[in-house]
C-alpha cells in the first residue's frame, strides 16, 4: 500500500531539491527526503530526479510518491505504561525500573519499544519505519521520565534539542556517604573503560560530560542528591558520582560493599530516578515540564538511608 502522491508546482526558484522538500514538508526529515530522492521516488517534470542538489525553477512540477512506513518486525506487547502526557507528536512516560527501553539480546518482546508498538495506534513512521522514535534512554534499572517521538518531525526536533543541550534533565539519586560540598559540578569526560569494555569511566579519551549535584538530605550512611546533567553520556551520573567517591546506592557496576548495613536490607537496584524533564514541544515550541514521582522502592531506601528532616 502506498500513500497518495504529493504534487507541487513551484512558484519560485530553489537552489536545492532536498532543502525545498524538507521546508515544504517538515514532518519528513531532510535525510529521509535524501533517501526518497535517491530511491527514485521524486520526479521532476515527469522524470525521476536522483540528485539531492538539483536546482528548481518557477513552473517546475514535482511529484513525490511516498511509501507507507514499513513494519519493523518487532512484537507489539501489551505492557502497562504510566503515561504522563501524549499527543500526536510525542508520548512522555514514567518508566519503571526493570524495563529495558529497546529490544536487545535476551529482550526481544518485553521492552518499552514493544509496549509502545502495542499502545500507539497513531505512529507516523520514522526513517520509513513504523516505530517509535527513541531520542534518549534510561538504564534498565533507572526509573523516571522518558520522552518518545511519534513522528519524524518530532524525532528530528527532539534530537536537535538534546544535541544543543537545551533540554533540562533532573534526577534524584541516593549516594553512599555525603559529599563534602553541599553542591558542586563534575566536568570530566566519560568514555568506554580502557580495560573493562562493558563499563564506562572518567577518561581523557571520553566525551565531554557535565553533572551538577546538590545535597537535599544527609543520613549516617547515604545522602539524597538532586542531580542535573547538561550532557547525556552513557552511565554519566553513575560514573561521575562514583568518581567523587559517592557511588549510587545499589549500583552493582560502579558501587561498593555496603558497610554497616543490616544483612536483610534489600536494595534491589541502583537508586537513580529521572525526576524532571523540561523540553520545548517539537511542533510549536511551547515549554513543557514533566515530573515523575519516585517509586516505592526509592522512597523506602531514602527513608532508611537519607531521611529528609
Amino acid at each position: 500500500m502506498t500513500a497518495a502522491p504529493l504534487v507541487f508546482t513551484l512558484d519560485r526558484r530553489a537552489p536545492r531539491l532536498d532543502a525545498w522538500l524538507a521546508a515544504a514538508h517538515p514532518e519528513i526529515s531532510r535525510s529521509r527526503w535524501k533517501q526518497l530522492i535517491e530511491a527514485g521516488r521524486v520526479s521532476l517534470n515527469g522524470a525521476p530526479v536522483l540528485k539531492t542538489n538539483t536546482a528548481l525553477a518557477p513552473g517546475d512540477e514535482l511529484r513525490c510518491d511516498l511509501p507507507d512506513p514499513e513494519p519493523v518486525g518487532l512484537v507489539a506487547t501489551d505492557i502497562p505504561l504510566a503515561i504522563l502526557y501524549e499527543d500526536s507528536d510525542l508520548i512522555v512516560l514514567n518508566k519503571p525500573a526493570g524495563l529495558v527501553v529497546h529490544p536487545a539480546p535476551g529482550h526481544a518482546a518485553d521492552t518499552l519499544v514493544n509496549a509502545l508498538l502495542h499502545h500507539c495506534a497513531d505512529l507516523q513512521g520514522i526513517g520509513g519505519e513504523l516505530r517509535p522514535g527513541i531520542v534518549h534512554r534510561l538504564d534498565k534499572d533507572t526509573s523516571g521520565v522518558l520522552v518518545v517521538a511519534k513522528s519524524e518531525q518530532a524525532h528530528a526536533a527532539l534530537v536537535a534539542q538534546f544535541a544543543a543541550h537545551s533540554i533540562r534533565k533532573e534526577y534524584l539519586a541516593l549516594a553512599w556517604g555525603t559529599p563534602k560540598k553541599p553542591s558542586g559540578t563534575v566536568d570530566l569526560p566519560v568514555g568506554r573503560h580502557p580495560v573493562h569494555r562493558q563499563k564506562m569511566a572518567v577518561t581523557e579519551k571520553g566525551r565531554s560530560a557535565v553533572t551538577h549535584y546538590e545535597v537535599l538530605a544527609a543520613g549516617p550512611l547515604a545522602s539524597l542528591l538532586r542531580v542535573r546533567i547538561e550532557t547525556g553520556r552513557t552511565h554519566q551520573i553513575r560514573v561521575h558520582l562514583a568518581h567523587l567517591g559517592h557511588p549510587v546506592v545499589g549500583d552493582a557496576t560502579y558501587g561498593r560493599a555496603r558497610h554497616g548495613l543490616p544483612d536483610d536490607l534489600s536494595i534491589p537496584r541502583q537508586m537513580l530516578h529521572a525526576h524532571v524533564l523540561q523540553i520545548a514541544h517539537p511542533r510549536d515550541g511551547r515549554p513543557l515540564t514533566f515530573t515523575a514521582p519516585p517509586p516505592a522502592d526509592f522512597l523506602a531506601a531514602q527513608r532508611l538511608l537519607a531521611p529528609q528532616t
